[in-house]
């Protein structure tokens, strides 16, 4: 469902069509199979995205289409994950935005397992910040060296940083990716863009001006890019700041006060305090009373540098036989 939620219409975003997926899924299959993959495996959902991507592209491979049950809700892909995992799975190709990609890690912690996994995303969903704009073919030839071990001297990939959240009062606990946003006079559930009015605070694992939704409103202030082992917090309000517009939707763009950014090492707790909603990566999921705890921690899985392995993968001569002298850099 990634990319066709009413957040698009109420933007000027395209909609990302289930067509346009079958064809994402089979480019990244074509290319992990270039590279020697030997099982490729799916979960089977309501549109047969991926099951139909894959059945009539005569892949000289094992196609395992794994039958679970559908809830139609982020449930779906967080007990894909786990029977992936249990099938020894550890590198993962996405298709989603940064709410699909958060269930896929909320997944991996659980089970514990973010240390062992290489996630590939690849962007078609609403907010795309944590998933990356690659031609898909170019994504299945990385997954493919990486699943058969070939990248494992490579050092092109990093963890990902995750916020985690506590909510001291109840004990529940959950994560985001990009961005946790306290929202005032809102409610649970609402799938319309934010209202850049009640916007009380935000932390930001991505501060980046060429990104849109929360990550431009703290990135056209103060850049935190995905390497830097830091958050940034940003307090919205009339301050000494003066007020300024940010694409908070695809092509719709809001007027943003904000009193103060201040950047915020890894491991620090930051309060949010007072009552509100707290949306995780664009999905208002947390109801707050007395506030919650948001941690920033670099401990989510490995996301390849896609353009930065292919060119290293040239250069040990893995791909076509290069006569150029290998390198461990």
């Amino acid at each position: 469902m990634s990319g066709r939620d009413v957040r698009r219409l109420a933007a000027r975003a395209s909609n990302m069509t289930h067509e346009a997926k079958r064809d994402i899924v089979a480019r990244i299959a074509a290319g992990a199979v270039a590279m020697g993959v030997t099982d490729i495996f799916v979960a089977a959902e309501p549109f047969r995205i991926a099951s139909m991507a894959l059945e009539h592209m005569g892949l000289d491979v094992g196609v395992h289409v794994l039958d679970l049950a559908v809830s139609n809700t982020a449930t779906d892909t967080e007990q894909a994950v786990a029977a992936f995992l249990e099938r020894g799975c550890t590198t993962f190709a996405s298709l989603g935005g940064d709410g699909t990609n958060r269930a896929i890690v909320r997944a991996l912690h659980g089970a514990g397992r973010c240390e062992d996994v290489h996630l590939l995303p690849v962007s078609t969903g609403t907010n795309n910040v944590f998933p990356v704009l690659v031609e898909p073919t170019v994504a299945g030839m990385v997954a493919g060296l990486q699943a058969a071990g070939r990248l494992d001297d490579a050092g092109l990939a990093h963890r990902c940083k995750v916020l985690h959240v506590r909510d001291p009062r109840t004990g529940r606990a959950d994560l985001g990716l990009i961005d946790a946003v306290l929202l005032r006079e809102d409610f649970v559930g609402n799938l319309l863009p934010f209202d850049a009015g009640k916007i009380d605070k935000l932390m930001l694992t991505r501060a980046e001006p060429d990104a849109v939704g929360m990550s431009p409103i703290g990135g056209m202030l103060k850049v935190v890019a995905a390497q830097d082992d830091a958050a940034l917090l940003v307090e919205m309000g009339a301050g000494s700041l003066p007020p300024f517009s940010a694409p908070l939707s695809p092509g719709s763009f809001q007027r943003v006060q904000v009193r103060s950014v201040a950047q915020v090492a890894l491991d620090v707790p930051v309060l949010f305090s007072g009552s509100g909603v707290l949306a995780l990566d664009g999905d208002r999921e947390l109801a707050l009373e007395g506030g919650a705890e948001v941690t920033a921690r670099r401990d989510g899985p490995w996301l390849p540098d896609i353009a930065a392995a292919m060119r290293w993968a040239v250069a040990q001569g893995i791909i076509a036989g290069s006569h150029t002298n290998p390198t461990r850099s």
